[in-house]
C-alpha cells in the first residue's frame, strides 16, 4: 500500500526544463504541475475531517440535552439509529479519511514533491550560462536550490491542507454556535475578526524576516563552502583567523534575522494567549447568562465551551502554520531571484545537431565585449576578428594577457554569444546548432584542470561514458597516467581506478590531474581539439614523455593551442599572434622570426619560456628591471 502511493507522483519528470516564472504563485504552480490532483485529494480529505469533527461536536450537545430529558427505557429505541450513524462516522469514516489523507501527504507528496522540484530546478541550472556560475558561490546556489524546493512544497501543501481545514472548522463552529442561539456565535465572530487582524499585522512581518533569513542562510552556506573548497589556499596563506572572521560576519547577519523572527514569535504567543483567554471567558459567561434566562439548553453550553477551548488550542497551531506558510513564502521569493533567471546563451529555435565532416573552423568579423556598464561601453575584447582554420590544421595562439586568446576559445565553445559576426564549423553557424552537439565535437584540455569528486575511472570515462575498461586503461597509458593510478587509494579503501580523487581532484598533484584530463580527452576523440596550457602542470620529464602522445592526440584533428611557453607551440602549422582583440601576425615559427615583428620580440624576451607582460615606455627609466611573469589569457 505504501509503495503504491509512493509511485503515484513521478519525482523525476522527463519534460525539458523551462525557465521558472518570476511571479510568486506562477513560480509555485510551475513547480507543482502534476501534483495538484493529489493535493486537491488531500484538501478534500482535510475538509471532510473538519466537517466530521464539527458534526460530532454538534451531536454531542444534542445528546446531552436528550440524556437530561429522555426515558431510559425507550432511549435506545428512539436514539439508537443516530448513535449508530455517529459511531460509524467516528470509528470508520474518520479513520478512513485520516488514512487516505496521511498516505497522500506522507507517501505521495512529502518526499516526491520536493525531489521533483529539485530535479526540475537542477536540470534548468545545469543548462545555465557560464556567466551565471561565475557570478555566484556554488554553495549559495546549492543552498537556494535545496531550501526553495522544501519551501515550495510547504507553501502549496499548507494552502491545500491548513487553510481548508481551518476555514471549514471555523465556519462550522460559528454555524454550530449560531444554530443554538445567535448571541452565542458573537464571541466566536469577534475572536475570528481579532485573530484575522493579528494575522494581518504579524504575518507580513514574518514573511519579510524570512526572506531576509533565507538570503542570509544562503550567504552563510556559500561562505562556509567557499572556505572548505579553497582550504589549501587558506592554509598556505595562514588565514584561518581571517576566514573565521569572514564566515562569522555572515553568521552574525543570519543570527540577526533569527533574533527578529523570535521576537515576532514572542509577540505572537503573548497576544494570542490573551485573545484565547478572552474567547473562553466570553463564551462561558455569555452561555451561562443565556442559560439562566432560559434561552439555551445545557447541551448548547456542552458544545460551545469545549469548542472555544478547542479553537484556543488550535489557534496556536494555526498561527504557527500561518507563520510557517509566510516564512516559506519569503524563502520562495528569495529563491526566485536565483532560480528564475534567463539563460544568456540558448539554443536557437529548431537548432539542429552539428555535423562535423572536415573540421574547418572560421571566425567571421567577430566582435565581443564582456557586459555593458551603466556609463559607457567597455572596449571590445575581440574587435572585428576574422580567422579561418583549415581542416586538420594546427594553430597556436600567441599574445600577452588580455589579448583575447581564451575569449576566442570560449566563444568557439559558445560559453558566450558574439556581439556581431559569426563563427562557423564546416560552414555551419554555431549559433544555429545545439550546444550539446557543439561541445561534443570539441575536446578541451585546460590549464585549470577540474576533476569530479568521483573515481579515476569515472573521470576518464567522462570523455566517453560507454567506453570499456580496456579503452579507459589504454587512454590512461597514452596520457602517461597508467603508472601512478594503481598506487592511488582513498580513505574508504578503494584502490586504483576506483579510488576517488576528492573535490576538484584535490587528492592528486597538478601533474596527475593534468594527465587524467588528457586521458579524458584522448578517450573522447573529438574532431576539434583545444589545448589551453595543456602541459603547464607537468614537469619537464613528464612533458617530454607525453609530447609524442599529444602528437597522436592531434593527428587528423583541427587544433587550437594556447601556451605561455612559446617553445611548446613553435611546431604548430601556423602561429596566430593576437594583440588587443585583433590578429596582428600569422605564419610559421620560422617565418615570424624572420619577419622580426611582434612574435620575434616576444620570443627574444622570453624568460624561462614564458612571456612578459607589457612594459610601458616609462619602465625604461626604472632602476630595477621588471620581473618576468607568466601571462594569463
Amino acid at each position: 500500500m505504501f509503495a503504491w502511493f509512493e509511485r503515484r507522483l513521478d519525482p523525476y519528470p522527463a519534460e525539458a526544463p523551462q525557465m521558472p516564472p518570476r511571479g510568486l504563485w506562477r513560480f509555485i504552480v510551475h513547480f507543482t504541475r502534476g501534483a495538484w490532483g493529489f493535493m486537491l485529494g488531500m484538501a478534500a480529505c482535510s475538509a471532510l475531517i473538519a466537517l466530521a469533527e464539527v458534526v460530532l461536536f454538534g451531536y454531542l450537545g444534542d445528546l446531552v440535552d436528550k440524556l437530561s430529558q429522555a426515558d431510559r427505557a425507550s432511549f435506545w429505541a428512539t436514539e439508537g439509529n443516530r448513535l449508530l450513524i455517529m459511531g460509524a462516522l467516528l470509528v470508520i469514516a474518520l479513520p478512513v479519511l485520516q488514512v487516505i489523507f496521511s498516505l497522500l501527504m506522507h507517501q505521495t507528496l512529502m518526499g516526491n514533491l520536493p525531489q521533483r522540484i529539485r530535479w526540475q530546478a537542477h536540470r534548468y541550472l545545469l543548462r545555465q550560462s557560464m556567466s551565471y556560475f561565475q557570478d555566484e558561490f556554488a554553495g549559495r546556489i546549492a543552498a537556494k536550490l535545496m531550501q526553495t524546493a522544501l519551501a515550495v512544497r510547504e507553501v502549496a501543501m499548507k494552502f491545500m491542507d491548513v487553510l481548508v481545514y481551518v476555514g471549514v472548522y471555523f465556519l462550522g463552529a460559528i454555524w454550530l454556535a449560531a444554530s443554538t442561539d445567535g448571541w452565542l456565535a458573537l464571541p466566536f465572530v469577534t475572536w475570528g475578526l481579532a485573530y484575522a487582524v493579528l494575522l494581518r499585522w504579524l504575518i507580513p512581518r514574518i514573511g519579510r524576516v524570512s526572506e531576509a533569513q533565507a538570503d542570509a542562510r544562503a550567504v552563510m552556506t556559500g561562505r562556509v563552502v567557499d572556505s572548505y573548497t579553497n582550504i589549501s589556499t587558506v592554509k598556505l596563506f595562514s588565514h584561518s583567523s581571517r576566514e573565521e572572521s569572514y564566515v562569522r560576519d555572515s553568521m552574525d547577519g543570519f543570527l540577526q534575522t533569527v533574533h527578529g523572527q523570535m521576537r515576532l514569535a514572542s509577540v505572537q504567543n503573548i497576544l494570542l494567549a490573551a485573545l484565547n483567554s478572552a474567547l473562553t471567558f466570553a463564551v462561558t459567561a455569555l452561555g451561562l447568562w443565556l442559560w439562566t434566562r432560559g434561552q439555551v439548553e445545557v447541551g448548547a453550553l456542552a458544545v460551545a465551551i469545549p469548542l472555544a477551548l478547542r479553537l484556543s488550542n488550535m489557534s496556536h497551531w494555526i498561527m504557527w502554520e500561518f507563520a510557517g506558510l509566510f516564512e516559506n513564502i519569503g524563502t520562495v521569493r528569495d529563491g526566485i531571484g536565483s532560480l528564475s533567471l534567463p539563460r544568456m546563451v540558448v539554443d536557437a529555435p529548431q537548432a539542429r545537431a552539428l555535423d562535423v565532416t572536415r573540421g574547418e573552423v572560421a571566425f567571421h568579423d567577430v566582435t565581443f565585449r564582456y557586459g555593458e556598464p551603466a556609463e559607457g561601453r567597455p572596449d571590445a575584447v575581440l574587435d572585428g576578428l576574422t580567422l579561418t582554420i583549415r581542416p586538420g590544421e594546427r594553430i597556436g595562439l600567441v599574445g600577452r594577457s588580455g589579448a583575447g586568446k581564451s575569449t576566442l576559445v570560449n566563444l568557439l565553445l559558445r560559453f558566450h554569444d558574439v556581439e556581431s559576426g559569426r563563427i562557423t564549423i564546416d560552414g555551419q553557424d554555431i549559433a544555429q546548432v545545439t550546444q550539446e552537439s557543439l561541445r561534443a565535437a570539441i575536446g578541451v584540455v585546460t590549464q585549470d584542470t577540474s576533476l569530479l569528486h568521483r573515481s579515476i575511472r569515472d573521470n576518464i570515462a567522462y570523455g566517453r561514458p560507454d567506453a570499456s575498461d580496456a579503452e579507459i586503461a589504454r587512454a590512461a597509458e597514452l596520457a602517461e597516467a597508467g603508472a601512478f593510478i594503481p598506487g592511488l587509494g582513498d580513505t574508504r579503501g578503494r584502490r586504483g581506478y576506483q579510488a576517488h580523487v576528492g573535490e576538484r581532484g584535490v587528492k592528486l598533484s597538478g601533474g596527475q590531474r593534468q594527465r587524467i584530463a588528457i586521458a579524458r580527452v584522448l578517450l573522447k576523440d573529438a574532431p576539434i581539439l583545444i589545448l589551453d596550457e595543456a602541459t603547464s602542470a607537468l614537469d619537464s620529464e613528464v612533458e617530454a614523455a607525453i609530447q609524442s602522445q599529444l602528437e597522436s592526440l592531434m593527428r587528423d584533428k583541427t587544433v587550437i593551442a594556447i601556451a605561455h611557453r612559446l617553445s611548446t607551440i613553435a611546431r604548430m602549422d601556423r602561429l596566430v599572434v593576437m594583440e588587443r582583440g585583433r590578429i596582428v601576425e600569422q605564419g610559421s615559427h620560422a617565418e615570424l622570426l624572420a619577419r622580426g615583428g611582434i612574435y620575434a620580440g616576444l620570443w627574444a624576451r622570453q624568460s624561462g619560456g614564458f612571456l612578459e607582460d607589457d612594459a610601458s615606455e616609462s619602465d625604461e627609466g626604472r632602476e630595477f628591471p621588471l620581473e618576468p611573469r607568466s601571462v594569463l589569457a
